[in-house]
């Protein structure tokens, strides 16, 4: 469960998750179901910050931290500090993780338009710099750097390229940088994997693109499905998904074996939390799951209830931009 871009965003407070895990745990998910600290050294004072992040640490589980750099677009910062005109803060922030634990940064990369952002300051541009200056963190890089509509994820990776997009900032990024596939970035599809598994080619471009550079090792699921909806279609699409033998042998990518999907499904990232894979279902009979979904009361929807509570969070989420 991941935080959002802003503190006062509802629906996904740190009680939210906590209830959510309460759930899952009486569900027979016991540890399966794992908790992001919101990260927002970028917006106050960077001290406030720093110390709202140790107090998070200390009332809670984390998992690791999630952090929206682009957000609010006037206080973005880079984690590799290479824009002085921007917070100098990166470094600062990636030594406080450090000092805290888990030393695992999630931070959201691409998909600018959704967070009232640019496709300039959404860039993974600074990944490669900033894991190669610091191997002992893991940089989980939410949407692989993905645009929509951006004509560079339709194709495979050019290195000669001056003007990388989408995905392709991300692996330039990390090969200038000397970061051999399956080392210390990782790759997750939450949104990205739903806007591209409508275009087989494109798909097939970028999933393959992110095997070969990001290593199979380090491309992580994720859905999205806090604003998609339920996964199901997303699931159902990668399990059939394949690459074609032409790409693989012009392009070079691997193969979309059983094996690479289970990886990608959900090894990859046990192992990132040091969590050990099992399989069968949870034992719980179907009165036992009747009984726990009984005790939960009403279902009610999370987030705005009202017009200005609406026009609130398009504000802090959207940058302003209605869709």
């Amino acid at each position: 469960l991941s935080a959002l871009p802003s503190q006062a965003l509802a629906g996904l407070q740190p009680e939210d998750m906590v209830y959510a895990i309460d759930v899952a745990t009486r569900l027979g998910a016991d540890g399966r179901v794992l908790m992001h600290g919101g990260a927002y050294p970028h917006i106050g004072p960077v001290e406030a910050a720093l110390a709202s992040m140790t107090d998070l640490r200390e009332r809670y589980d984390l998992a690791a931290w999630k952090i929206y750099t682009m957000t609010p677009s006037a206080a973005h910062f880079y984690f590799d500090d290479h824009d002085p005109a921007r917070p100098q803060i990166g470094q600062t922030f990636i030594d406080h993780v450090r000092e805290l634990g888990p030393p695992i940064i999630c931070t959201h990369k691409g998909i600018s338009a959704i967070v009232g952002s640019t496709a300039e300051i959404a860039s993974p541009s600074d990944i490669g710099p900033a894991a190669a200056r610091n191997p002992d963190i893991n940089f989980v890089v939410y949407h692989s750097g993905y645009e929509p509509g951006q004509e560079g994820d339709s194709g495979p990776y050019d290195p000669d390229n001056p003007a990388p997009e989408g995905v392709d900032r991300l692996i330039r990024s990390v090969t200038d940088a000397g970061i051999e596939p399956n080392s210390n970035v990782y790759a997750e599809l939450g949104g990205t994997w739903w806007f591209i598994m409508r275009n087989p080619t494109e798909a097939a471009h970028i999933i393959g693109k992110l095997l070969k550079y990001i290593g199979e090792d380090r491309v992580v699921w994720g859905t999205d499905s806090i604003w998609f909806g339920t996964p199901q279609d997303q699931i159902q699409a990668m399990r059939t998904f394949q690459i074609s033998d032409e790409l693989q042998e012009t392009h070079g990518y691997p193969a979309l074996t059983d094996e690479v999907k289970a990886k990608i499904f959900g090894i990859n990232a046990a192992r990132l939390y040091d969590m050990e894979p099992i399989t069968g279902s949870s034992g719980l009979t179907p009165e036992e799951v009747e009984a726990v979904r009984s005790s939960m009361g009403p279902a009610r929807t999370y987030g705005p209830t009202t017009v200005r509570q609406s026009m609130a969070m398009i504000a802090a989420h959207m940058g302003g931009h209605a869709f």
